[in-house]
């Protein structure tokens, strides 16, 4: 059995600035810790949260209808474009970026989350297929889950699973959302098209790229075996043990500072 050991934080909820405010704290304190433990976390949002990629301009998206359907709007630290979070498991892995486990380009570290991801997919009788390529065109939508990108996971050509990477402070942090249900009509009603028929033409195609769980799994699958199948995928692929553990005071505080950040319209529509 392997000697290497990850921290592994359960499944909670939380709103979308803690989240995002937990995934960064969690990096910081790596960033400044001696030998630090990668970290393989869970979790989902309450409220239903529309996230924003780090680039991604605040004008895609419709406040207002956001407002109206009690939607938060809160900005990745990733890149991509927009994700309703809603009815998902995300994880998130943190680890410092020459780990050998993720170390090497953007594109190979993707690849070893991703088979991961994959193994326990299949393990809940999932059947996806890892994408070797891929990328956006000027069909696309300001959505994710539009197009695959590099590694990324489908059913029967229809996107699964997105995830989204940044590094900083000599740290990886990559995200990412298993979608359990989706509801694309809510997702591009929170975004602005210049017109009716445009908006229609597009969710149309999306329809055609992504899916849920819910409409490709073989027989029903609860999150929790679906996390605890995950778990055992990351540790055979990884060749690692998860040791569960909790947020350290030091990410708590953090986290607090971070909240601060997630929570102001400065960083939210600063593009």
């Amino acid at each position: 059995m392997s000697e290497t050991t990850w921290r592994y934080l359960p499944y909670a909820v939380y709103s979308g600035a803690e989240n995002m405010a937990i995934d960064e704290a969690i990096l910081l304190t790596m960033a400044q810790t001696l030998n630090p433990q990668p970290v393989l976390r869970f979790y989902g949002w309450s409220p239903a949260t529309l996230s924003l990629g780090y680039a991604q301009s605040y004008q895609k998206i419709d406040e207002e209808a956001c407002l109206a359907a009690g939607i938060d709007i809160i900005r990745r630290p990733t890149g991509g474009r927009a994700v309703l979070h809603q009815h998902e498991l995300t994880y998130s892995v943190i680890a410092p970026e020459h780990d050998p486990h993720v170390s090497g380009t953007v594109t190979q570290s993707y690849l070893r989350i991703s088979q991961a991801l994959l193994k326990g997919l299949k393990a809940v009788g999932v059947p996806a297929e890892m994408v070797a390529c891929g990328g956006l065109n000027k069909a696309s939508s300001s959505a994710c889950f539009d197009a695959p990108s590099w590694y990324e996971l489908v059913v029967d050509g229809r996107k699964l699973v997105g995830s989204a990477q940044v590094r900083q402070e000599g740290m990886l942090l990559q995200h990412g959302s298993i979608l359990l249900h989706f509801e694309p009509d809510l997702l591009f009603r929170l975004l602005k098209f210049p017109n009716e028929e445009i908006r229609q033409r597009l969710l149309t195609r999306f329809m055609t790229k992504a899916c849920a769980l819910d409409e490709v799994w073989t027989h029903p699958i609860e999150r929790e075996v679906l996390e605890q199948e995950l778990c055992s995928s990351f540790c055979d692929i990884m060749d690692i043990e998860l040791v569960r553990s909790q947020l350290t005071e030091q990410e708590m505080a953090l986290r607090e500072d971070g909240l601060l950040k997630y929570r102001s319209e400065e960083w939210t529509k600063k593009r």
